[in-house]
């Protein structure tokens, strides 16, 4: 898939600046200018579901932070595991690999990955 269109399908778990209520944050990550922080509402441990907020709108970075978010939901707090070559299969049509290892790694980051 490309980032364009899933941008288009609409991200599911951006929010604008404070995360919602009875999130708490799982941590940030800066690059130059890309900034992300990473929420989760977690019950027993288990991350319920998953939100981010990112101060540059990139659109590589906010379709993996997107698709990230859906991926670490249910896994548990302390064992979230994310498989890079599974997030760059799903974008595997994107053109700039570079920028979206970039990316991955910066959300990665924010994840304490």
């Amino acid at each position: 898939m490309k980032v364009s269109e899933y941008i288009k399908n609409g991200l599911k778990n951006f929010v604008e600046n404070l995360p919602p209520e009875d999130y708490q944050l799982l941590g940030e990550a800066q690059e130059k200018i890309h900034k992300i922080r990473c929420f989760a509402k977690i019950n027993n441990d288990i991350i319920e579901d998953a939100k981010f907020n990112s101060s540059k709108r990139c659109k590589k970075l906010l379709s993996i932070a997107d698709f990230i978010c859906e991926k670490i939901k249910n896994q548990k707090l302390n064992e979230i595991k994310i498989n890079d070559n599974d997030i760059l299969e799903f974008f595997k049509e994107e053109k700039d690999r570079e920028k979206l290892i970039q990316r991955l790694i910066l959300i990665k980051k924010a994840l304490g990955l």
